[in-house]
């Protein structure tokens, strides 16, 4: 297969699970998801167990899915009750079928029933990012084209459904506006013109970050071109037209497709050869995996 170009104008912000249970983003999170669930403590268990029941329980895949988010359990659980005993059962990336077991809690029972909703909330949605993520990785094998994603993410959950991005194998496009350069449009129509944007931004921006323009047609291709962008992002092409655009810039730079780009027709833009093909998608409209959580009393 071959090999995908470099990114352009981007940043991978490849945290590991032990760094990113460690951010503190992710903890706020995490302690801001229990504050809102539990609020003044969960009335209904209160009243109906014992205090010290002591239970097992176990989250379990209702569908296939790739898994994302295992490391938080932890998180959660011990946030609630350090005497809990919490055992992820697969890792990050895996494929697991429909019964698989991915967590494991042991302790007091009214400790995990306050941390299940939590924790299954941020699980299904971020097994849901890297399994569409994997679709969309699996239908443009056998072509150059990377799948990537974008800043078209959940208020506050950014780092974490990138982090399923690329364990669904995509790759990150840049985090946020800081960390990458790219000219669109609407900074050409404001700021003179593709040339003069251009070459403002040369002037201006913090060395070593690469310059991608958004690009409709080959009139804007080849004046970004001209002035020296590192990259061309073609918004809203047809297939035909993207093939086109592709072939006329011969490898100059590399090229990346976005706007509409489904699973239908993404083996098809991928075909095109051009090197990266963002989908905000993958993180604003991936289904949430089906999981539950099975409990019984220890004896």
């Amino acid at each position: 297969m071959p090999t995908p170009a470099p990114a352009a104008a981007s940043v991978t912000h490849g945290f590991s699970d032990t760094e990113l249970a460690r951010h503190p983003s992710v903890r706020r999170l995490v302690a801001t998801a229990l504050e809102e669930d539990l609020g003044r403590g969960d009335v209904t268990t209160r009243a109906a167990l014992a205090p010290e029941l002591e239970a097992v329980a176990t989250v379990e895949a209702q569908e296939p899915c790739v898994v994302a988010g295992v490391f938080l359990a932890p998180l959660v659980f011990t946030r609630l009750d350090l005497t809990l005993a919490v055992e992820c059962l697969v890792a990050d990336g895996d494929a697991v079928a429909r019964g698989a077991a991915l967590v494991r809690v042991r302790g007091r029972a009214a400790a995990i029933l306050a941390g299940e909703r939590v924790l299954l909330n941020l699980l299904q949605h971020l097994c849901g990012v890297a399994t569409l993520t994997r679709r969309f990785v699996d239908a443009a094998r056998g072509t150059r084209a990377a799948i990537v994603d974008t800043r078209k993410t959940l208020p506050g959950l950014r780092l974490l459904e990138k982090h399923a991005v690329r364990v669904g194998g995509g790759i990150n496009h840049r985090f946020g506006l800081d960390d990458g350069i790219l000219i669109k449009n609407t900074h050409v129509a404001l700021g003179g013109g593709t040339a003069a944007t251009v070459a403002r931004v040369r002037a201006e921006a913090p060395a070593g970050l690469r310059v991608q323009v958004e690009c409709r047609g080959n009139v804007e291709v080849e004046a970004a071109l001209a002035a020296g962008a590192d990259s061309v992002l073609l918004d809203n092409q047809s297939v035909a037209a993207a093939c086109a655009l592709v072939a006329a810039i011969a490898g100059r730079v590399p090229v990346e497709l976005s706007g509409g780009i489904t699973l239908a027709n993404v083996a098809a833009y991928a075909a095109t050869g051009a090197d990266r093909l963002s989908i905000g998608a993958l993180t604003h409209s991936a289904p949430a995996v089906a999981l539950h959580l099975c409990i019984e009393a220890r004896p």
